[in-house]
């Protein structure tokens, strides 16, 4: 299938060695965007004004620039913002969500699912979050996926979408946004040698991603792509021994250590792609 790199977007050109994005098919893939000209730093339009300490944050004003970038690659590539099928965010302090979320409803009427996790940094000091968006071509059919059974996000984003034969569901954790960490992912009081956190939370999420591929035509078994995020590395193998009793015949996985996730008490976020069954 040809591969086209997009090229001259208007989008600030990247330092190291990697493209703007490439368009396969009617799918656009744009590399992870942060709020850097790659030749000031932290862009000047990406900085609040001295002089005017009081109008926007830092936060704001560099996701604000970071989505108009991202714009202007994907109409480059025919396709525009409502076009985004899937979102990865990473932020360096979880405390910016907030203010974060307030712009991004701005740019996003209709959210796409979306992931969301704290790290350590980015490739530019004073950067403060990093946009990753997969898009697909003005005209191409996006259905929301609804209902299932999984919980409601809080935040401004949606569980899941469908385009032609794949399935793209939200990062999910174990809360049911409302008590915090679901009661069902807790280990009992009662009981305290009976599972683990870890255990009980994966197993949480990985039944609430199963009602949302469900309500879409798939389910575990149709997986094809999968990234695990873990706020604590020494968890991984009891959170393994999980994935195998969901995962008979595993999908790719890529796992990597956080600094934090959107609910305190969260230990992982599992992000899932799929094909309809």
């Amino acid at each position: 299938m040809r591969r086209t790199v997009i090229a001259d977007s208007g989008a600030p050109t990247p330092l190291a060695h990697y493209c703007q994005g490439v368009v396969v098919g009617d799918h656009i893939y744009a590399a992870g965007q942060i709020a850097s000209d790659f030749r000031t730093g932290v862009a000047l339009e990406a900085r609040v004004d001295a002089a005017f300490p009081y109008y926007g944050s830092d936060i704001q004003r560099q996701t604000h620039y970071i989505l108009e970038n991202l714009r202007k690659t994907f109409r480059a590539a025919g396709a525009d913002l409502e076009n985004v099928i899937k979102a990865q965010v990473f932020l360096t302090d979880l405390g910016d969500f907030f203010y974060f979320d307030q712009v991004w409803k701005e740019f996003f009427p209709s959210p796409p699912p979306r992931t969301t996790v704290g790290v350590t940094g980015l490739l530019v000091p004073g950067c403060k979050v990093e946009i990753d968006l997969i898009a697909v071509k003005a005209g191409i059919k996006r259905t929301i996926i609804t209902g299932g059974g999984a919980p409601t996000p809080l935040a401004h984003y949606c569980q899941g979408v469908v385009v032609g034969d794949h399935i793209y569901a939200a990062g999910q954790i174990a809360s049911d946004y409302r008590t915090g960490v679901a009661p069902e992912a807790r280990v009992d009081a009662g009981f305290p040698y009976y599972g683990s956190d870890i255990q009980r939370q994966t197993r949480y999420i990985l039944e609430n991603l199963r009602k949302t591929f469900r309500a879409a035509g798939a389910d575990l078994e149709n997986v094809i792509k999968a990234q695990v995020f873990l706020t604590d590395l020494d968890d991984f193998f009891y959170f393994d021994q999980v994935w195998k009793e969901f995962f008979p015949s595993p999908p790719p996985r890529t796992t990597v250590g956080v600094t934090g996730l959107l609910v305190p008490g969260c230990k992982v976020e599992i992000d899932l792609i799929a094909v309809k069954a």
